[in-house]
């Protein structure tokens, strides 16, 4: 039943990549494969692996604002998403960051702040602009991202081992 759905979904819809069976047996081993394109055998499983073209074009979720939400809340949720960014680097850094100038910032550079670390970018980006491996983005060059590169530099050589405590 599984080869004949693989064999369906090669001959009509969506066109593979490359279509591969991981099987022990080897073809002509009266393991009852009826397909009619060439497979690829290998490991212990029959597990099918259909690899599929990836679209043109991706649509990428933008982040709601909110606009009526209190700057002290606001605040609050920066903190928090600084600390919990999914990769340490970024972890360290924003958190650090944020309990260093976040108490402080204006409520325009507070709006920058949520932009950068809440946009459509990839952390991997924030992270490679903050510390100058790759070109700011003209939308993302702002106070913000100039004062998150001084951080970044620790000129005073303070220790980022981990995050600093919540008060």
């Amino acid at each position: 039943m599984l080869r004949h759905l693989i064999d369906t979904a090669v001959r009509g819809g969506l066109p593979p990549v490359a279509v591969r069976l991981q099987s022990s047996k080897t073809p002509g081993q009266g393991d009852g494969n009826k397909l009619s394109h060439p497979v690829k055998l290998a490991n212990n499983a029959d597990i099918p692996i259909v690899d599929y073209n990836d679209p043109d074009y991706l649509p990428l979720p933008e982040y709601p604002k909110k606009s009526n939400e209190p700057l002290d809340i606001k605040k609050q949720r920066l903190l928090y998403q600084s600390r919990k960014r999914g990769m340490l680097e970024n972890d360290l850094l924003l958190s650090t960051f944020a309990a260093k100038y976040l108490k402080d910032l204006s409520k325009e550079l507070t709006e920058q702040y949520d932009s950068l670390i809440n946009g459509v970018t990839n952390d991997w980006d924030i992270y490679y602009w903050a510390t100058n491996v790759k070109p700011t983005p003209p939308e993302h060059d702002n106070e913000i991202m100039r004062m998150l590169k001084e951080h970044v530099l620790n000129a005073g050589r303070e220790s980022r081992i981990r995050q600093p405590n919540l008060n």
